[in-house]
């Protein structure tokens, strides 16, 4: 069974922004306190996995009982975060599109780690943004369109060394055949002036950033 798209609601910081990225149709995978926090928020998972470690064992019986499918590993023996467990069950299903949400928190490390998720879902083919509160992040290989969002600043950081051929169009700093070299900040805090804009590249792996202020 394939879905339309695909929501991860893990266990960092969330809020009602994450709760109106659901749209009619959407699997809602829910990753330990974000399972919880679909369930006390009137939203029933369609999938919670996680070892639980981070949720007492009352909260997980709530979970477990909530939700239309429930799976919990072993917390030691295991090589995955409980994110990158979610993350590669949703890229196996095949998806239109994969969200996550609650996958930046005050975990520098977990953070990192989730954001790095995005290179398995580029190598798949699998479109993928990470969204929190102030940010959405995406990766790219090629060519990607950007719409005037709530997030109205435009940053692009290399993920590789190099990130040859840059170029803007729609943008107030426009750029063209660029390079941006990883450790500059060349690419930050770029504005969005038309209704859409693209960023384009020839090679290398260029993080795409969009802030809300």
């Amino acid at each position: 069974m394939t879905h339309p798209r695909i929501l991860i609601f893990s266990g960092g910081h969330l809020g009602p922004w994450a709760l109106q990225e659901i749209q009619e149709g959407d699997f809602l995978l829910g990753v330990e306190g974000g399972a919880l926090y679909l369930l006390q928020h009137s939203y029933q998972p369609d999938f919670a996995l996680g070892d639980f470690d981070s949720v007492t064992p009352q909260e997980q019986t709530i979970i477990k009982q909530g939700s239309k499918k429930f799976w919990s590993c072993d917390p030691v023996n295991k090589n995955e975060t409980d994110t990158e467990l979610a993350f590669t069950w949703a890229l196996n299903q095949k998806p239109r599109e994969i969200v996550l949400l609650g996958a930046l928190g005050s975990r520098l490390d977990h953070s990192l780690a989730n954001v790095q998720l995005l290179y398995q879902s580029l190598q798949a083919g699998i479109p993928c943004r990470i969204i929190d509160e102030k940010n959405q992040v995406q990766l790219l290989k090629d060519k990607l369109h950007i719409t005037k969002s709530r997030f109205t600043q435009v940053s692009l950081l290399p993920l590789t060394l190099e990130v040859r051929g840059v170029t803007l169009s729609g943008f107030q700093y426009p750029l063209h055949n660029a390079t941006l070299t990883l450790g500059h900040s060349l690419g930050i805090s770029n504005i969005l002036l038309a209704d859409t804009g693209t960023v384009q590249i020839t090679s290398g792996l260029l993080l795409v950033i969009q802030s809300a202020d």
